[in-house]
C-alpha cells in the first residue's frame, strides 16, 4: 500500500498477494458488467445501475493515488464510497442477475478488508 512507509499494519498482506487478488476481482468486475449490459432490458433502472458501476470504478482508480500520498482520511471515505456504490450496483441487480450480484460480492469484501487496513495507516499518522 504505502511502501515508503516504516509503518505497516501486522495484518496487511504482503504485496505478491495484492497483484493476483486484484486480476481476480477486476475479471470478475468485467464478467458482472459484460452480462449486465447483455440484459440490460431485464433491468428497469439500467442507466443507475451503470452509474453505480462507473461512479465506484472511477474512486476504485483513483484511490491509490490518494492513499500513497497518505491522505489516509480521505482515501478511508473513498473506500466507504466505492463500497456503497458497489453494494447498490450488486443489490439492484440481483433479482435478474443474481450470479452477476455475487462476482461482485469478493470485490466489496476486498474493500472492506482495504478499509480495515486503511484505518490503521490513519490511526497510526493522524
Amino acid at each position: 500500500m504505502t511502501f515508503d512507509s516504516e509503518y505497516e499494519p501486522f495484518f496487511q498482506p504482503p504485496g505478491w498477494v495484492v497483484g493476483p487478488v486484484w486480476a481476480v476481482l477486476y475479471t470478475c468486475m468485467a464478467i458482472s458488467l459484460i452480462n449486465v449490459l447483455a440484459k440490460r432490458n431485464d433491468f428497469s433502472n439500467f442507466a443507475l445501475i451503470c452509474a453505480f458501476f462507473v461512479i465506484q470504478l472511477v474512486i476504485n482508480l483513483a484511490w491509490p493515488a490518494v492513499f500513497n500520498s497518505e491522505r489516509y482520511f480521505t482515501s478511508l471515505v473513498m473506500l466507504v464510497f466505492m463500497i456503497l456504490f458497489t453494494a447498490l450496483y450488486a443489490y439492484m441487480i440481483y433479482d435478474a442477475a443474481p450470479f452477476e450480484s455475487k462476482l461482485m460480492w469478493p470485490y466489496i469484501a476486498w474493500m472492506a478488508f482495504a478499509a480495515m487496513i486503511n484505518t490503521a495507516y490513519y490511526l497510526e499518522f493522524r
